[in-house]
């Protein structure tokens, strides 16, 4: 059988991959397969049901409503909140079961179906695995009194911004910021918890109408964010993605800060409070070997898992670590959220240049980030990737080649119909003759 999850939901094209049949029959077998674990057992099953701003999110929404209240359980309409968001009002409510529609960074025309536990956690491989089984088995439902409610809870975005202002304790008074809000979730939460919080905020790509989220914007488009902190004068410029649960940032002078150098801030930033656990980070195998060398020199260490933030954090809950993320923005502060999100990240890095009176650059300037060239390779069957022979002879012969002086990752996305090529080396030129070359075998070895 088809795996239906990735590594961050289910997601596909909006109404032809994902329909509006298979977010009621998802949403169904998701209301059984947790009934059948006993999470809904003495109390009615409630569920909490976010989304982003595309347009497909309201068939999508009416969709997953009607296969959970048929199911049975209540429902709760957070209406256009971020992922992380999500995440928070979950476990505010008491829910047993979070839905966000959202395909994140993804184009417009995808969506996505995520859905969390209580607690707002990221549900279990295991549990995705049986929801797939049960899709379209015969089912008894329930009728009269025992149908599910459905209401909307109006105050989801002043109730999450409350929260992400109260988990720093220094105000942002004096400085200012561009937020790029992408057209997308946090358009509304964003502006508004950075100005609680004391800062003056210019909110750009803030004005969605259900086609333009992630359009030439947010933080896979840099370039209005640079320019626009520029032009304001602002300390810092942060650019969130469809959903919010990433942000990478632009210093005063218009350098990107990506997620590498965020995490390395946040990590120095928690060890000099006293409050890194155990005075490690989690990354990915994709961070930069100049983070990895910056946090060991001082005295800080780096555990690296695969590629996802469903790694990451399974990492650090295993081994009880407070900080996690990758270097495509998405930072994990356990302390305050289950998830990655964009705007409570923003706003710990701002504490860290309120109480330090430093500047973004000068802080990010811990870690030298080693050239690194990543070509995504479309077109190809992703599926093969790991068993190709000729491709893992010239990844081979390519690693002989650099030795010590980089490296080189080639993974197949869990999101996208691609394949990653990434060479780390001294020189960009020479990673990008080397990514190149891999990307010429990749497209060769493994066509449609």
């Amino acid at each position: 059988m088809t795996r239906l999850f990735g590594t961050d939901g289910v997601r596909g094209l909006a109404n032809a991959d994902l329909t509006a049949e298979l977010a009621l029959d998802l949403s169904v077998c998701a209301a059984h397969v947790l009934a059948d674990r006993g999470e809904f057992e003495g109390h009615r099953p409630l569920a909490v049901v976010g989304r982003d701003t595309r347009i497909s999110g309201q068939f999508l929404e009416a969709a997953v409503v009607a296969g959970l209240a048929s199911a049975g359980v209540d429902v709760l309409l957070l209406g256009v909140l971020p992922t992380p968001g999500v995440a928070y009002m979950t476990e505010r409510l008491g829910a047993d079961l979070g839905v966000m529609l959202s395909a994140s960074h993804n184009p417009m025309p995808d969506n996505g179906i995520k859905f969390l536990a209580r607690g707002g956690h990221k549900l279990d491989d295991a549990i995705e695995i049986a929801i797939e089984r049960r899709m379209g088995e015969p089912w008894d439902r329930p009728t009269g009194g025992d149908v599910g409610r459905v209401s909307v809870y109006a105050s989801a975005v002043e109730e999450y911004a409350a929260h992400l202002e109260s988990t720093i304790s220094h105000p942002l008074v004096g400085l200012k910021v561009v937020l790029d809000c992408a057209e997308g979730a946090a358009y509304a939460a964003g502006p508004r918890a950075l100005e609680d919080a004391g800062a003056t905020v210019i909110a750009i790509h803030a004005d969605p109408d259900g086609l333009n989220i992630n359009d030439d914007c947010g933080s896979t488009h840099l370039g209005d964010l640079q320019k626009a902190v520029v032009e304001h004068g602002a300390h810092a410029g942060f650019a969130l993605d469809g959903d919010a649960d990433r942000c990478l940032a632009v210093d005063a002078e218009g350098n990107v800060v990506d997620g590498d150098q965020i995490l390395a801030i946040l990590a120095l930033s928690l060890r000099d409070q006293g409050r890194l656990a155990k005075d490690t980070v989690v990354a990915t195998v994709m961070s930069n070997l100049g983070f990895v060398q910056a946090l060991r020199a001082n005295e800080v260490g780096v555990r690296q898992t695969k590629v996802g933030d469903r790694y990451v954090l399974e990492a650090m809950k295993v081994s009880g670590y407070n900080l996690g993320g990758e270097q495509s923005g998405h930072v994990i502060l356990s302390d305050h959220a289950t998830t990655g999100d964009g705007i409570l990240t923003t706003l710990h890095v701002m504490e860290r240049m309120a109480t330090t009176g430093r500047s973004l650059a000068d802080l990010a300037a811990v870690m030298t980030r080693l050239p690194q060239v990543l070509v995504n390779v479309a077109g190809v069957d992703k599926s093969r990737a790991d068993d190709d022979a000729v491709l893992a002879a010239a990844i081979a012969e390519e690693e002989a080649a650099l030795g010590d002086r980089g490296r080189i990752l080639l993974r197949p996305s869990g999101t996208e119909p691609i394949v990653r090529v990434m060479v780390e080396a001294p020189t960009q030129g020479e990673a990008q003759t080397v990514a190149a070359r891999l990307a010429d075998v990749v497209k060769r070895q493994l066509a449609l």
